[in-house]
């Protein structure tokens, strides 16, 4: 089940997250604010009827060749695009959650270690990469985001 490592951290009778049962969704992503133990940012893309999702500690890089880690978290569920409230504290990702971009991409190229896309929302426009970093310490979660 692609959601099972999302929802295997979450209470939702506590959580108001979205479980997630939507089946498939046109290209879209999110960049959401997250102030949890660490204020950081989520990047989100719609792929294979799940958000796929990376952690971005310093945020989005808004500027060419400025290069960011974006660390490779669970997949969380389409309905998650459109979330924004506070999840309590004590639970997995307790704090608030805010959409800071959204929009739609084109999805240039991909392979297991890259994504190309051109994205479409209200602060970032324009072609971004993801990279997979190489090497077995990293566990194949860290990855680089930047814009082209």
């Amino acid at each position: 089940m692609p959601l099972e490592e999302y929802r295997a951290k979450r209470d939702f009778v506590r959580s108001p997250e979205p479980e997630g049962d939507r089946a498939s969704e046109a290209p879209r992503f999110v960049v959401q604010e997250h102030d949890a133990t660490h204020l950081h940012f989520d990047f989100r893309l719609t792929l294979d009827g799940v958000l796929k999702s990376w952690a971005v500690p310093k945020g989005v890089p808004e500027e060419p060749k400025v290069k960011r880690l974006a660390v490779q978290v669970e997949d969380h569920p389409l309905e998650y695009a459109t979330f924004e409230g506070t999840i309590p504290k004590g639970e997995y990702g307790g704090g608030t959650v805010k959409i800071w971009d959204q929009g739609t991409f084109l999805l240039k190229e991909r392979t297991a270690d890259k994504f190309v896309v051109e994205l479409q929302g209200r602060k970032l426009k324009g072609p971004y990469a993801l990279v997979r970093f190489k090497g077995k310490e990293q566990n194949g979660k860290n990855w680089l985001i930047m814009k082209l």
